[in-house]
């Protein structure tokens, strides 16, 4: 018996990282079965559960070093469910099916555009697990699906819970058009800051200022004052600031040579 050899590890911490997916997946299709009961805040907020869920079994796998080519697979199908499929139907249910009553073109034309995120959220998941390696860990090409689906839910969050007397139906073209930004933006080349290091140099590459900090804790006592309507400045203005560094990046050449 190799006495220096260490004891092999248990194979149940391999399920941690997996349960939290797993949540992640439940939390997802609790989002679906919500909004078809029309319980559409609580689908929102099920979809945001889901992301945090995401956020946690990468971290947690890594940790406890139980990363396996399997979590990852799951981990990718989990998010399909919770990011794409999930918020495609929230936001159909509670705002695009409406389109309806405008006729049948505009009815066809919401489930269309319901499907379209869906489709674009799938591929936004297999175009980042065929870069994972290659791209600048610093950007995500592309709207990350969380954040996508983060955009959406806090958008029928902030309405559907009542207090600024909008219904779904009287925003349908507007839902039609959060939708199809949402979608188009997770399938473009546009980048967009992901708050990570670049992986080199060690540990000294995640490292961020100090300022960063200091914003933290005003970002939570903005969240607790008016949670649903803060998410959905946070996730307009994180939308938005890839589209606004790719103009900035395009037009800094031009006024240098001026």
């Amino acid at each position: 018996m190799d006495l220096d050899r260490p004891p092999p590890r248990s194979r149940g911490i391999y399920l941690l990282p997996n349960l939290f997916t797993t949540c992640g997946l439940f939390a997802g299709f609790y989002a679906i079965i919500a909004a078809a009961n029309s319980q559409f805040t609580a689908a929102a907020i099920a979809v945001f559960v889901a992301a945090i869920a995401d956020g946690i079994d990468g971290r947690v796998a890594r940790l406890t070093g139980t990363s396996s080519a399997f979590g990852v697979q799951y981990d990718s199908l989990a998010d399909l469910v919770s990011f794409g499929l999930a918020p495609a139907l929230v936001m159909y249910h509670w705002s695009l099916s409406s389109l309806k009553f405008d006729g049948g073109i505009a009815g066809r034309v919401g489930w269309a555009i319901a499907f379209l995120y869906a489709a674009c959220a799938a591929l936004r998941l297999a175009r980042f697990n065929t870069q994972v390696g290659v791209v600048d860990k610093r950007f995500f090409i592309g709207l990350a699906s969380p954040a996508a689906a983060g955009l959406m839910m806090s958008f029928v969050w902030a309405f559907a819970d009542g207090e600024l007397g909008w219904s779904g139906e009287e925003l349908r073209y507007v839902a039609l058009g959060v939708t199809l930004c949402a979608a188009l933006l997770m399938v473009s080349q546009i980048r967009y800051w992901s708050f990570k290091g670049s992986g080199e140099g060690g540990m000294r590459a995640d490292r961020v200022p100090f300022a960063v900090l200091l914003v933290v804790p005003v970002v939570i006592a903005i969240l607790v004052i008016d949670l649903p309507r803060a998410l959905l400045a946070v996730g307009v203005l994180y939308a938005l600031s890839g589209p606004l560094m790719w103009a900035w990046l395009r037009l800094r050449p031009s006024q240098e040579a001026a």
